[in-house]
């Protein structure tokens, strides 16, 4: 018997190889949009920073996705958050797993237009079209009409500095045993974050995995 795996069906695994080559320029798009704005510019608001990194996929590393596509897979839920969309990276490891454990669906938070577009068209060509929600906006206001039923897995990988009023934004939906997982936390600005979700009044098991710029997985208590 043949096991299950979208990630390694051809119109998947060729979008995230053409993705990821993309995202290799990274750092030239980010001298480029750099060089469009004032000299000194220094993006402040969430969508200022949209605007300024429509061109810098940020993206979670391979290792990263393969993690985030087996835990998805482990733990079946039903409504998956992503806090960040960028170009639909992590997007496709998380809708994969949903489609291959044969139902669920994942909401997905983005505010760049240009980034929006480019992500709908990345995901309908990969086939996974049909368990995305994405959401256009501000994920503190786009999000709350969205997970009345609850949510079973979140991964926030946005702007570093709303992971804690997005994550609180979402607790009183969170099931103990609910997966929240954070990435990029071995950037400074993650550390408000990591102070409040180690926090044991916040109500979390956590564990700090050594992949990529860090991942911090928190169990909901």
């Amino acid at each position: 018997m043949t096991s299950l795996n979208t990630l390694q069906q051809p119109a998947v695994s060729g979008v995230l190889e053409r993705l990821f080559a993309a995202a290799d320029q990274d750092d030239a798009a980010a001298h480029r949009a750099a060089a469009a704005f004032p000299a000194g510019f220094e993006p402040d608001t969430s969508q200022e920073r949209a605007d300024f990194y429509a061109e810098v996929y940020m993206p979670v590393s391979p290792e990263a996705g393969r993690l985030l596509y087996s835990l998805v897979r482990a733990t079946r839920p039903r409504t998956v958050v992503e806090f960040g969309t960028s170009f639909g990276i992590s997007t496709l490891y998380l809708a994969a797993a949903v489609r291959d454990n044969g139902a669920g669906r994942v909401v997905t938070t983005e505010m760049s237009a240009a980034k929006i577009a480019a992500a709908r068209r990345t995901f309908a060509e990969a086939g996974l079209d049909d368990v995305v929600t994405l959401l256009e906006g501000d994920a503190l206001e786009t999000l709350p009409g969205q997970i009345e039923a609850g949510v079973d897995f979140v991964l926030l990988d946005g702007w570093k500095q709303l992971y804690v009023p997005v994550l609180q934004l979402l607790e009183p939906h969170l099931a103990p045993g609910t997966l929240v997982l954070a990435d990029d936390t071995e950037m400074s600005v993650v550390k408000p974050y990591l102070d409040y979700v180690r926090d044991p009044a916040s109500g979390y098991q956590n564990t700090s995995f050594p992949v990529a710029d860090g991942v911090e997985i928190s169990c909901r208590l």
